[in-house]
């Protein structure tokens, strides 16, 4: 039989407990997203995979707000952030600190997601572009290389919290896989 947990079995930790403990070598970088529920998403996915950081660029809305908290759910509290009013200065500064940077765009020789490997050692920043126009052709240029999440369908994009999603699920699962972490 299967019965639901309730959120004293879920074992989370606390806010301050977050804060301390180990975080994957991940940042994500939102690329003048304007949507305020997809932001508040991309903490709540950060909080969920123990993502280093959050960069909030360009139009990006920041904390605190009404509209990022009610898809956040109060990650906005736990998951460390910072704004920049240019994508290209948060790349530049991300790059200066011996982060990999890569856009999740589809690009000419672009990686496909599941091809990707994370080096053990290495600290990654994966750039997610605006709900439109993607990320900025100027940030790409700026990029250590573009990973795309191959889809099958009618459409050509995802929904930016979507890709958040499937793109951090990835690189933890990997990441534990090469540091045989068992989370």
């Amino acid at each position: 039989m299967y019965r639901k947990l309730n959120n004293n079995e879920l074992n989370r930790v606390s806010i301050p407990e977050f804060r301390e403990m180990e975080k994957m070598p991940l940042v994500v970088v939102l690329d003048n997203v304007r949507s305020q529920h997809n932001i508040g998403a991309a903490f709540r996915t950060a909080d969920a995979f123990a993502a280093r950081s959050l960069v909030l660029c360009g139009i990006s809305a920041t904390p605190p707000s009404p509209e990022i908290r009610k898809s956040a759910l109060g990650a906005e509290e736990s998951v460390p952030w910072e704004f920049f009013k240019e994508t290209t200065q948060a790349v530049q500064q991300l790059k200066e600190k011996g982060y990999t940077v890569l856009a999740m765009e589809q690009t000419v020789n672009s990686v496909e997601l599941q091809k990707f490997q994370p080096a053990a050692g290495s600290r990654y920043a994966i750039v997610f572009g605006n709900e439109v126009k993607g990320v900025s052709q100027d940030v790409i240029n700026l990029c250590d290389g573009t990973l795309e999440i191959p889809q099958f369908g009618t459409k050509h994009s995802l929904n930016v919290s979507v890709s958040v999603g499937i793109a951090l699920w990835d690189f933890t699962f990997k990441y534990n896989q090469l540091n045989d972490h068992g989370r």
